[in-house]
Formats: C-alpha cells, structure tokens, sequence
C-alpha cells in the first residue's frame, strides 16, 4: 500500500495530485471549529463576562490546511451548548472540536466532540 501512495507523492512526502476542481468541493467544505474555551458568568457587579478563545481551521484549494482566529459567533448553528452566549448571562462553559462538512453529494454532517 505504501509503493502505491509514494507513486502520488514528490521526495518531501507531499502528494502530488490536483484537486483543485469542482468534483473536489467537499475537501474545501470541511471546517474544524477548536473551542479552547468559551466562558461566560455574572459578575458580582452585575456585569456579563465573557471570555473565549475560538480557532477555526479551513482547506484551501490543494488541501492545505490553515487556522484563522475565530469567535462564539461564527460557530455553526448546528454547535450544540452555547445557545445561551449573551442572552441574559447564566453562567456557561465549553470545551469542544466541532467539524462540519458537505459530502460529494452535497449532504450536511457535523461532529462535535466536548471535552
């Protein structure tokens, strides 16, 4: 199995087979979501914090992956356990990696695993 992925890769162990058309679309559909953490509490002043720090990883046109600063906001609908994220301020707090894609297809799926 091995001789057969070296026929696609170059010296470095980089693939070398183009992906970069239409038929691909599902590669560049998947987004990781890494919820380091997202906290929010009252404080005894009555005042809402809220502290978070979001990543959100995306493929690009050949595969390569990338990280980019994200935040509560951009997470998909689908993100399950911060509904609550600004609205009258109960307390909350998340740990999680959620992924989402479209299959070739064009089928919807999600995974999030809370940790």
């Amino acid at each position: 199995m091995l001789s057969l992925i070296a026929d696609y890769a170059d010296d470095n162990g980089v693939a070398d087979v183009d992906i970069s058309g239409a038929e691909y679309d599902f590669v560049r559909s998947i987004r990781v979501y890494n919820v380091e953490y997202a906290r929010q509490r009252e404080s005894g002043d009555g005042d809402c914090r809220q502290s978070e720090k979001v990543r959100v990883g995306t493929y690009g046109v050949q595969g390569d992956f990338s990280w980019y600063s994200g935040s509560v906001t951009s997470l998909p609908d689908a993100f399950e356990g911060l509904t609550s994220w600004g609205e009258s301020c109960p307390s909350l707090y998340r740990r999680a990696v959620f992924i989402e894609w479209t299959d070739y297809q064009g089928n919807y799926g999600y995974e999030q695993v809370n940790y």
